[in-house]
């Protein structure tokens, strides 16, 4: 069973005077790309949070956010004059360099400084956060759980889009196999005309030589190889959606060897119905490849 790329979960948790909103969201991507936004001073929070999705999803671009809010009754907010000494001492090094440039800066505000990261915190933090971590740890699984779900259920309404457009370029390609064995008679015809008009005009023909192009011209035409490339591709791809690991990567691949084989149908096709066979078939791969974009 296949599973989407799109997906997005939230829960809300406390523990004590500390409350917290987690949000998670997946998107499709090439490869797995993760972007954590986490409260600083949580250690080992993002490690454990980083291997539960590297261990649980294949690709996808995913956004994890977590904000934390403490009871004011709790405590109040207080300056770490140890962080505060550090930026107005990179602040007094940035106004250096710039006047020594002839570059003129505007001076920060107290507002600038305190939005320095670690210049404002919360009175008690430096209490041991060991408790809460692992109730954000306990929490994010249960997000996590959710968030899988999503994709699977998501995974679970594109299967049955992705298996009919399968059936249809099934149905397309039976179709381009008997309207390539229709157009014999006609190619037949067409290729005796045009060695009557050339042996009627030439003396001398040489029989191996003319043998010799008739095969190349029947070479060209033939479209045997595509048709049983494509029923091999179709019968990869139901194989694909039934199985169990990852398949979007794999799918999207064959959706470019379907494309690959459809271009090369209508290339060789020589016909009208075939050639019309050959649109119809690119036009359900796109559609398809659309939806494959979208798959783990």
């Amino acid at each position: 069973m296949i599973r989407s790329m799109t997906a997005f979960a939230s829960r809300t948790g406390d523990l004590g005077p500390v409350s917290w909103v987690w949000d998670m969201r997946g998107v499709n991507g090439r490869g797995l790309d993760l972007r954590l936004r986490l409260p600083d001073g949580l250690a080992g929070l993002e490690q454990a949070i980083r291997a539960q999705i590297t261990a649980g999803l294949a690709r996808g671009n995913v956004t994890v956010t977590l904000r934390l809010t403490r009871d004011d009754t709790a405590g109040g907010m207080q300056v770490n004059a140890a962080q505060l000494d550090a930026v107005l001492r990179a602040l007094e090094q940035v106004q250096d360099h710039a006047c020594g440039i002839g570059v003129t800066l505007a001076q920060p505000t107290a507002a600038d400084v305190l939005a320095q990261r670690g210049v404002l915190v919360m009175q008690g933090a430096e209490e041991n956060t060991d408790g809460l971590v692992q109730a954000l740890i306990a929490d994010f699984t249960q997000l996590f759980g959710d968030f899988m779900q999503m994709r699977s259920d998501e995974g679970s309404a594109l299967h049955p889009v992705i298996a009919a457009q399968l059936q249809q370029i099934t149905s397309l390609t039976d179709q381009a196999a008997q309207a390539a064995a229709d157009r014999i008679p006609a190619q037949r015809a067409a290729l005796s005309a045009a060695l009557a008009r050339v042996t009627d005009n030439v003396a001398e023909t040489d029989p191996a030589r003319i043998a010799q192009e008739l095969a190349l011209i029947a070479v060209k035409a033939d479209v045997t190889e595509e048709i049983d490339r494509l029923r091999a591709h179709i019968a990869a791809a139901h194989s694909l959606l039934a199985g169990q690991a990852p398949a979007g990567r794999k799918l999207d691949f064959l959706a470019q060897e379907f494309n690959r084989e459809a271009n090369t149908l209508c290339a060789k096709a020589q016909s009208v119905p075939l050639t019309a066979i050959g649109l119809d078939l690119k036009a359900v791969i796109e559609q398809m490849r659309e939806q494959i974009q979208n798959v783990e």
